[in-house]
This record gives C-alpha cells, structure tokens and sequence, in this order.
C-alpha cells in the first residue's frame, strides 16, 4: 500500500500501517516509523495525507515551544517524591530535552471521541517518569497540543473527558 508522504508501507500484526525509518527534522533528524491507525476505513484519508506531510516539514523549534509544558510535567512528578528520594535535576524548560529519548515510532489517528481532526502522537522515554513516560501530540501534525505522560489520549478534553480542557497543552494528572 502507498499513502502520501510515507511511500510504501506494510501492515502490522495490530492493523497499522508502518513506513520504512524516516528522517524526522522536529525530532532534530532522528529516524521513526511512522505508524497509520484507521486509514482504510477512513472517508476523509486526505486529512491524514496533511498531517504527515506537515509533521515531516516541520522544524525544532515548532517542538521546543512545547518546552515550558513538558517542564511543568517534570515539577509536577518530581513534587510527588520524597525529600530522601532521587530524581534528576532540571533547571528550565530548555534542559528538559536531554532527559528525553523520541523513540521510534510516530502514530498518525483521527480523534474519534473528540474534534475528530487526525492527530500525531510521539511515545517517548524520560529521566524523571520512567513508568509512564511522556507523550507528546501534535494536532494536524502541525502543533504540539497535548504534553504529558503517555495515556494514548490525542487530546487532554478526551482524556478527561472535560471540554474545558480543549486547546489545554499539560494538564495535571492527579
């Protein structure tokens, strides 16, 4: 199967579509696999077309605006251990990139509880949460909109199934 952006790409044993490694420019050039969720079945497969396309053009400092939030998510796990516990040290928003690994893989999923617009969603690794790790979204593959640990949530007003939280970047998870 070929989709727009990708090229070929081979379905996986859980139904996703998968490319080849690709350069990622926002990921500051890392490879990824860029997995396809609900493809076939959608009738609107040219919103997906966009937010790859727009994904893979878009440069770092589209990501490292989202430095603030994912650094507002590090506070909020580091004030849950104990004074006697260790946890690394990040001094601001800008340091938090060298405790994050991307990993390798980028899911592409329309929003089918929510605005059902398609949606980017980064599974990562982090210093300070190594349970739960960090998500990171991008909406349209255009703007990071959800930071936070991973919940497979495209979108914190679906997470929490709250509208006041629609366009709500981090959102406390306790």
């Amino acid at each position: 199967m070929e989709i727009p952006g990708l090229g070929s790409v081979n379905e996986d044993s859980d139904g996703l579509y998968c490319s080849a490694a690709i350069l990622v420019p926002v990921l500051g050039n890392a490879t990824c696999h860029i997995l396809v969720d609900g493809y076939d079945d959608d009738p609107a497969k040219a919103d997906f077309d966009t937010a790859i396309s727009a994904f893979l053009a878009l440069d770092e400092p589209v990501l490292k605006a989202a430095g603030p939030a994912i650094f507002e998510y590090y506070q909020d796990v580091k004030s849950d251990f104990a004074a006697d516990e260790e946890v690394v040290s990040i001094i601001g928003p800008d340091d938090v990139w060298e405790h994050i690994n991307f990993g390798g893989e980028a899911t592409v999923s329309r929003d089918n509880y929510g605005d059902r617009r398609v949606y980017v969603s980064l599974e990562c690794e982090c210093d300070w949460e190594p349970e739960h790790g960090l998500q990171i979204v991008f909406r349209d593959g255009r703007t990071v909109t959800k930071v936070g640990p991973f919940d497979g949530h495209l979108t914190n007003a679906t997470a929490y199934a709250r509208a006041d939280l629609e366009g709500v970047v981090y959102h406390q998870f306790r």
